[in-house]
């Protein structure tokens, strides 16, 4: 079967620091990219982080170089709140099935805020993974890419959205938005889709439901930043009070044959990162590092030895078999001590589960070839044009996912010339 010329445009499939690296090395290279993202703005995980290790500088900047050459390349089609439904053919003719969500918010958008003083209807803060709320008429946040604000569907059909349209005077607010499907060709696919927390309602013996102060590693870095839930004051979140004793649990969930039985790579270098959070807002402060292994890998062992040496940061070689939850909602540590073979129940005041990488592409039905963890990998013959860009491939830091995502760019480029030097061919990729 011939499907026609060779297309030369790249699909890049999700828009955090290894999406957006792949699409501005494709198109700065020459070719034409359409890079999608399933949520209202790009950055990923990397925007919603409060520092990145070892250096502890903050993320906005480099997400910001690049949203700049973004803006600055007409070679790049972003495409937010999208994601893949379908895809079938091969390398160079490519199908692929988009369904967009609607945001009832146009391009005519100038994020001048107006809206959202239009009404004082709150939502669920889901950058903040929901330990806040934000106004039903929103930026994402506020280094938000592209600027554009949102409208909550909760309020659509209310008198509320009728303010907020009235309150624009640009005209950007369509409340009839809805979904819709759009039909793309192309020639190469990468998928950057990214990684979710495991979900730690099912560890059932750390009890992350039963109390407000066991929360997750993301979480940890919202309550650290200047726009996260508590302007990046690190408290309790179930009374607002000072933090004077933290734990910070590793692996869990991870090497466990029960949860995620693989090694999420960063958990280690992300809780020496949260001790350090803690230690630079409260001196009198001791944080506990449970862990069966510290793995601090390749050049990042100096940060591992600049941790160690502060003398309230206690690194506890311990899996730690329960939490117990006081009436007061107090969590309790309770295992054995690896080394010493102390029997210890400890409280705290803030519990933070160091929880694994769990691959977005395992809910993605339309995603390409996986190993037996969820994670892409490439395929031989008819699927040579489909890559796999950072922790959509496998675990790595943000470091590794940019190289990474550098690699898959080649990769597509390669594809493409390929496919256009070569006869048009029958095949599919879901044959």
């Amino acid at each position: 079967m011939n499907q026609g010329p060779a297309s030369q445009t790249i699909l890049v499939v999700g828009g955090g620091i290894a999406g957006i690296t792949a699409a501005v090395e494709a198109a700065e290279t020459g070719y034409d990219v359409i890079l999608l993202e399933q949520s209202p703005a790009l950055g990923g995980r990397v925007s919603a982080f409060n520092r990145y290790f070892p250096k502890l500088c903050h993320p906005t900047c480099g997400l910001e170089i690049n949203y700049q050459r973004i803006r600055k390349n007409p070679r790049i089609k972003v495409m937010t709140m999208a994601r893949v439904v379908s895809l079938s053919g091969q390398a160079g003719n490519y199908s692929v099935a988009v369904k967009t969500m609607p945001r009832y918010v146009n391009e005519k958008c100038t994020a001048c805020g107006d809206c959202a003083k239009a009404t004082d209807v709150e939502v669920a803060n889901d950058f903040n993974f929901g330990m806040d709320k934000v106004n039903a008429a929103y930026l994402p946040h506020e280094h938000a890419f592209p600027p554009r604000y949102v409208i909550a569907p909760e309020v659509i059909g209310t008198d509320a959205a009728e303010k907020i349209r009235e309150a624009c005077k640009y005209g950007a607010i369509d409340l009839d938005d809805c979904e819709a499907t759009v039909d793309l060709k192309v020639g190469a696919v990468i998928w950057a889709t990214g990684w979710k927390p495991y979900d730690a309602s099912k560890i059932t013996n750390y009890s992350y439901n039963l109390s407000a102060d066991i929360i997750n590693n993301l979480e940890m870095e919202r309550l650290a930043a200047h726009n996260g839930p508590t302007g990046g004051k690190i408290l309790r979140p179930s009374n607002g009070e000072p933090v004077k004793r933290v734990a910070l649990i590793q692996c869990a969930g991870s090497r466990d044959t029960n949860h995620l039985p693989y090694c999420s790579r960063i958990c280690c270098l992300g809780s020496m990162k949260h001790a350090v959070y803690v230690r630079e807002q409260y001196a009198d402060a001791t944080v506990d590092i449970y862990y069966i292994d510290i793995r601090a890998h390749d050049k990042l062992e100096a940060f591992y030895q600049r941790v160690a040496t502060d003398p309230q940061i206690n690194f506890i070689k311990s899996k730690p078999g329960h939490i117990q939850v006081e009436d007061d909602g107090t969590p309790v540590i309770c295992g054995e001590d690896t080394l010493s073979r102390e029997i210890y129940a400890r409280s705290y005041d803030l519990v933070v589960l160091a929880l694994g990488m769990e691959p977005n592409a395992l809910s993605d039905t339309s995603a390409s070839s996986r190993d037996d963890y969820g994670f892409i990998v490439p395929m031989p013959g008819n699927d040579a044009g489909i890559s796999s860009a950072g922790v959509a491939g496998g675990p790595l830091d943000v470091s590794m996912s940019v190289q990474s995502a550098t690699a898959a760019a080649l990769s597509a480029i390669q594809a493409v010339r390929t496919a256009a030097s070569l006869p048009a061919q029958g095949g599919s990729v879901n044959e």
